[in-house]
């Protein structure tokens, strides 16, 4: 099960800067667009960082993630806010104003059918939004990772090592992380394997267009600018 326990606890403690960062973008664009109370759906919720912001400014949100672990933590943090466990490619999404899909979501490859169905995945997320409504979100683009690395993060009571390779003819990037964290006096290892799907930005925005969005590309969230090989789009429905 992606996200386990260990790992979902992980990114809470020490990844969810990039989530504060996309809230704070979230909201001018809704307030660019003049929208300013509905529904928004929170595709990857995670554990409630932008599900906690958007509800206290007023939104109603309903938050998916396949994670189970992800979703207590974040009913936890955004108790205001309703959320279901379902993969995003899958789940019936409801009328709203706004639709999200923050932290490289619809790059994932937990599920199998998933980003096979990109093209119809976006026309859901079209039938969906009400005119005007606004979809948000990241991917990661080939060349993100041209050669093998490996990188170590650690905080008081965890820590993960995390190896990344890119197949650059499948288009996959693989993360194999091992997880560590204490628990009473000792740490508790486990290990993950996240695969994901690798799409050029062009193509992105051409499916999106085909879809019948009107397209933007954004050059980070908040204060941030993305890093090399990752991109962002606010598209809307007109």
């Amino acid at each position: 099960m992606p996200y386990n326990k260990d790992l979902a606890y992980i990114h809470d403690a020490g990844f969810t800067e990039s989530a504060r960062q996309a809230a704070a973008t979230v909201l001018k664009v809704l307030r660019e667009k003049k929208i300013k109370s509905g529904l928004v759906v929170d595709l990857g919720c995670g554990s409630g960082v932008l599900a906690d912001r958007l509800t206290r400014q007023g939104f109603d949100v309903l938050g998916v993630d396949i994670s189970e672990a992800m979703l207590k933590l974040a009913r936890k943090h955004a108790p205001k806010a309703r959320f279901k466990r379902g993969s995003l490619f899958r789940t019936r999404l409801p009328k709203a104003v706004a639709i999200t899909a923050i932290g490289e979501c619809v790059n994932y490859l937990f599920d199998p059918r998933g980003t096979a169905l990109l093209a119809d995945f976006f026309r859901r997320v079209y039938r969906s939004l009400l005119p005007g409504g606004v979809f948000i979100f990241d991917v990661v683009e080939p060349g993100s990772t041209p050669k093998p690395s490996v990188l170590h993060c650690e905080g008081k009571d965890w820590a993960i090592l995390v190896s990344k390779e890119e197949d650059a003819r499948q288009r996959v990037l693989t993360r194999r992380m091992t997880i560590f964290r204490k628990v009473g006096r000792h740490y508790r290892r486990s290990q993950e394997v996240h695969r994901q799907r690798l799409y050029p930005p062009t193509q992105v925005a051409r499916k999106l267009k085909m879809a019948g969005f009107d397209v933007s590309r954004l050059p980070g969230y908040g204060k941030e600018h993305f890093a090399p090989g990752r991109s962002g789009f606010a598209a809307w429905k007109p």
